[in-house]
C-alpha cells in the first residue's frame, strides 16, 4: 500500500514538473514570438517609412515631369513662412564683400518666394543632392553672374549640413570647394565670353569668336551651368579684348549682338560635339536682370535701383524680354535634349528690389548683382527640381 502510495505521489509530481515545464516554455514562446514579432513589425514600419518618403519624393519629382508645367512661369508672392534668411555671412562663409547686403536697412526682400502659376516649386534639400552626386564635380562657367550664382549654390549646400567639412582649391581660372564629407566638388570656372580671348603676339588680346580650349577642363563634370552676356556689350577701357577673330578673320569691332549670336553657336556646337549626354548634364542659365532705369519696370523718372524694396507684381515684366534673352532661346529651340534652359530672366527682372544697391560696402551702386540670401536661391532651387526632373 505504502509502496503504492509512492508510486502515485512520484507520478503526480512528475506530471505537475511537465505541466510546469510546458506553460513556462508556451510563456518562453510567447515572449519569444512577440519579441520577434515587435521587431518584424518595427522594421516593416521602418521599411514603410522609408518607402514612403522614397515614393513622396518620386512622385513630388515625377509631378513636375508629367504635370507640364513651366517652373519659369509664375510671380513673386509674400512666403509668410520666412522669419530669417537662409543663410547670412555668419552662418555661410562663402560670401563675398559685393554680394553681402549685411546693412541693407530693410529685410522685406527676403520674403517673397518664387511661385510657379501651374505648380508647386520643390524645396530645395543640399542633403539629398549631396548624396545623390557624391564623388562628383559641378561646375559652374561664366561671368560674376555665375559667381553670384555659385555663391548661392555653395551656402545652400552648406547650411543644409551643419558643421560640414570643406576645403578650397584654387588656380587660375578657377576655384573648388570640396565638400569633404560626401568628396563633392563644385567649381566656379572664370569664362566671361564662353569662346576664348587670347594674346597674340604684336596684336593683342583676340576674342575668338569660332574657339573653345577650355573645354577639355569643362567637359570632365558631372554638370555644368553656363552663362554668359554681362561683357558682350562693354567698351573701353572695361572691354577686355583688342580684336575679333570671326570666321578667320580679323577685325577691330563688329557688332556686338552678332557677335554674342555667334559665340553662343559655337558653344552650343562644343556641346553637340564634345559632351557626353550619358556622363555630364548640361544648362545654361538665362540672363538675369538690371534695373537702372525706371521706364522699364514702368516707373517712369526713376534712376537706379536704389529705393526699391519690392518685386514687379504679376508675371508680366513691362520691359518686355531682353534681346539677349531672345536670341538666346532662338539658338536653343531644338537642343533641349542635350541643353536644358534654366529661364531665369523674366523672374529676375520682377525683381528690381533685389540688388545690393549702396549697401554692399563698396562706392557706386550694384543693380547688375543680386544680394546674398535672396534672388539665386530661386535660381538654384529651379536648377535643383530640374536637374532632378531628369532622374
Amino acid at each position: 500500500m505504502g509502496k503504492g502510495v509512492n508510486s502515485t505521489f512520484v507520478y503526480i509530481l512528475g506530471a505537475m514538473f511537465m505541466l510546469s515545464f510546458v506553460f513556462v516554455f508556451e510563456a518562453m514562446l510567447t515572449v519569444f514570438s512577440r519579441f520577434y514579432s515587435d521587431e518584424i513589425a518595427k522594421k516593416l514600419v521602418h521599411i514603410e517609412r522609408n518607402t514612403t518618403r522614397i515614393i513622396s519624393k518620386q512622385q513630388e519629382e515625377a509631378k513636375i515631369i508629367t504635370s507640364n508645367c513651366n517652373l519659369f512661369e509664375g510671380s513673386w508672392v509674400i512666403d509668410d513662412d520666412v522669419i530669417d534668411p537662409l543663410y547670412n555671412t555668419t552662418t555661410c562663409p562663402f560670401i563675398r564683400k559685393i554680394f553681402d547686403c549685411t546693412n541693407r536697412p530693410d529685410r522685406q526682400y527676403l520674403k517673397y518666394k518664387w511661385q510657379p502659376s501651374s505648380c508647386n516649386l520643390p524645396r530645395f534639400d543640399g542633403r539629398e543632392l549631396l548624396r545623390k552626386y557624391k564623388g562628383k564635380q559641378i561646375m559652374f562657367v561664366g561671368d560674376s553672374l555665375s559667381l553670384n550664382n555659385y555663391e548661392s549654390f555653395l551656402c545652400l549646400l552648406y547650411v543644409s549640413v551643419p558643421e560640414m567639412n570643406y576645403k578650397t582649391k584654387l588656380t587660375n581660372q578657377s576655384v573648388t570647394v570640396i565638400f569633404e564629407d560626401y568628396k563633392v566638388l563644385v567649381t566656379l570656372f572664370n569664362s566671361l565670353f564662353l569662346v576664348d580671348v587670347e594674346v597674340e603676339p604684336n596684336i593683342g588680346r583676340v576674342l575668338k569668336l569660332n574657339s573653345i580650349k577650355n573645354g577639355e577642363i569643362w567637359k570632365q563634370a558631372d554638370v555644368l551651368i553656363f552663362n554668359t552676356w554681362l561683357w558682350w556689350t562693354r567698351g573701353k577701357p572695361k572691354q577686355p579684348w583688342d580684336y575679333i577673330e570671326n570666321g578667320g578673320k580679323l577685325v577691330k569691332d563688329m557688332n556686338r549682338i552678332a557677335a554674342f549670336k555667334r559665340g553662343l553657336n559655337t558653344w552650343v556646337k562644343w556641346v553637340e560635339t564634345q559632351v557626353d549626354p550619358t556622363k555630364t548634364k548640361v544648362f545654361y542659365q538665362g540672363e538675369a536682370a538690371s534695373h537702372h532705369h525706371g521706364e522699364d519696370w514702368g516707373d517712369p523718372g526713376v534712376k537706379g535701383c536704389s529705393n526699391e524694396t519690392r518685386p514687379v507684381m504679376g508675371s508680366i515684366y513691362p520691359g518686355g524680354l531682353p534681346l539677349a534673352a531672345q536670341i538666346v532661346k532662338k539658338v536653343l529651340r531644338k537642343k533641349e535634349s542635350i541643353i536644358f534652359l534654366l529661364d531665369i530672366t523674366i523672374l529676375s527682372h520682377l525683381r528690381k528690389d533685389g540688388h545690393p544697391a549702396n549697401h554692399n560696402g563698396y562706392k557706386g551702386i550694384d543693380c547688375t548683382h543680386f544680394c546674398l540670401s535672396g534672388v539665386p536661391d530661386t535660381w538654384n532651387q529651379l536648377f535643383y527640381a530640374s536637374l532632378f526632373s531628369m532622374y
